[in-house]
């Protein structure tokens, strides 16, 4: 018995020594925490008829959600850390109001994988912050609430967002921590993710876990991302004064949100926030931001020229710089515009500019036509078609086109478009596409056999040129045509959003600009 005795003590020593001469990397693997990962993302107009249904959104489960972060191969330090456990993340292309119904689902979906990962020091929650659903005023803050009821309040939550999203006030207390993008085209979306996740891991590795002052500042502002873009100014100064805020001692991010302008809803307009542990640091750096953009309300300008698509495609016919490009602002499905009004593809055939093959040469990306397609596939290339094109969706300011040409290019397999072709009609090359698309890289033209650079022309449902086209223009202009995302505010129906609202209610007096303190989601 005593020998016994002896052996097991000498066992636990031996167990104890073991663990005490291990490596600090090996004691971590021990302890790593477990971090799932959720959210979903779209900027969604409710001045477009369009609805948002499931299908629209691609929803990565498992391994699939990993493969979607660069800082997580298998490999990166961020993977190392953690023990990952992902669940859910669906992403759509902006567009109208989500269905109650897709909503219920993919949230429903997402708890139902968290809890079956349970339990987690922390959550990724990586979304847009524009999300429009039926019934609900606050689709991110009622599903991080839901998060919350399921996991608790103890677990760590770091919330990814684009700067184009909306943060209520729901929404910042249920985030422990928050970030959003800093650059406007969001050539650091995936540094932004990467911050999120790297706070994250900091304050669960440090145990200082949840900050401790949360500062929140609505600030009555409310401009499309065409005004406050980072390349120019005041935007491009505005966001250089976050980092440097970042720095001071106490302080774990800041962030500027200028929200989404074609909602209305309570929740949309723009917001300051700045997270960390000294309530001196975080509330003043709020209060800077906050101030210095109030202050420079009156200076947000359109990022590049603008005018009527008449004016528009005057300037592209004299224009020496190729090739001229003229972004169809009103229906960019790239802000939640349906993409298939047919008003400006209906004035460019109409132009006695492009009724001959001779004339100078225009591609227009694009229009979701599903008959042209079918009559495009069975003509073959070559082929002459007659058949309608857009208008499917949104016929609110043109009907459906009917568009005779020919085939010049058939393409199967995209990931939005489904199919695409090319029907050339006069000097005219128009995209068709079965699912509506937005064109932004060079390649989604070279694919159809199309050539950007060495047209005359060139018109995309888009509103400020993402840097690929950006670099490829000769010259541009915005075109202010009417849609789900029409740029001239005031000309929306405007119902729901609190007011007074700059720049809908120029005049304005005794705005608030005081840090609010938001209080810890553990001590609601």
């Amino acid at each position: 018995m005593i020998s016994h005795l002896k052996k097991t003590v000498a066992i636990f020593i031996v167990l104890f020594l073991n663990q005490a001469c291990q490596s600090p990397d090996t004691q971590k693997k021990t302890v790593k925490p477990r971090i799932a990962i959720a959210g979903l993302a779209i900027e969604s107009s409710t001045f477009s008829p369009a609805k948002s249904e499931v299908d629209a959104f691609l929803a990565r489960e498992g391994e699939d959600v990993l493969k979607y972060y660069p800082f997580l191969t298998a490999d990166s330090p961020q993977r190392q850390a953690a023990k990952w456990i992902p669940t859910l993340r669906g992403h759509a292309l902006p567009g109208g109001i989500v269905t109650r119904k897709a909503y219920d689902s993919l949230v429903g979906k997402t708890l139902t994988l968290l809890e079956k990962g349970m339990p987690y020091d922390g959550l990724f929650f990586d979304i847009h912050g524009a999300m429009s659903v039926e019934g609900i005023d606050d689709p991110e803050g009622d599903f991080i609430e839901k998060i919350r009821a399921l996991i608790g309040t103890q677990t760590l939550i770091s919330t990814s967002m684009d700067l184009h999203g909306n943060v209520s006030e729901r929404l910042a207390q249920h985030s422990d921590l928050i970030t959003c993008y800093r650059m406007a085209p969001h050539e650091d979306a995936i540094e932004s993710k990467q911050r999120a996740v790297d706070n994250l891991l900091e304050r669960l590795k440090s145990g200082k876990g949840k900050p401790k002052y949360k500062a929140w500042i609505p600030v009555p502002i409310l401009l499309p991302g065409e005004k406050t873009s980072t390349r120019i100014e005041p935007g491009k100064s505005l966001y250089a004064q976050i980092d440097p805020l970042t720095q001071k001692e106490g302080v774990i991010d800041a962030a500027i949100w200028i929200g989404y302008a074609w909602a209305d809803e309570p929740r949309n307009h723009a917001v300051v926030m700045v997270t960390g542990d000294d309530q001196k640091a975080v509330t003043q750096s709020a209060e800077t931001l906050a101030e210095s953009f109030w202050n420079v309300r009156n200076e947000f300008e359109f990022v590049a020229p603008t005018a009527s698509l008449e004016k528009s495609i005057s300037l592209a016919l004299s224009a020496s710089k190729k090739p001229y490009i003229i972004s169809d602002m009103g229906d960019n499905p790239t802000a939640g515009g349906a993409g298939d009004v047919t008003w400006t593809l209906r004035e460019l055939l109409a132009n006695k500019a492009f009724k001959s093959h001779k004339g100078p040469s225009l591609i227009y990306a694009s229009i979701p036509g599903p008959e042209m397609v079918i009559a495009a596939e069975a003509a073959g290339i070559g082929g002459s078609v007659s058949a309608k094109v857009g208008a499917l969706v949104d016929d609110r300011f043109s009907p459906p086109l009917l568009i005779n040409g020919t085939v010049e290019a058939i393409l199967q397999g995209d990931v939005h478009a489904e199919t695409e072709v090319v029907v050339k009609v006069g000097s005219i090359r128009i995209i068709v596409t079965k699912k509506r698309k937005p064109y932004h890289y060079e390649k989604d033209f070279t694919n159809l056999g199309l050539n950007p650079r060495k047209s005359d022309i060139l018109v995309v449902k888009i509103g400020y040129l993402v840097p690929e086209l950006y670099e490829m223009r000769g010259d541009w202009i915005m075109a202010l045509t009417p849609g789900g995302v029409d740029q001239d505010l005031e000309r929306l129906d405007y119902k729901r959003i609190k007011r007074p609202m700059f720049p809908l209610d120029k005049n304005m007096e005794d705005v608030n600009l005081k840090a609010r303190l938001i209080p810890a989601s553990d001590a609601l």
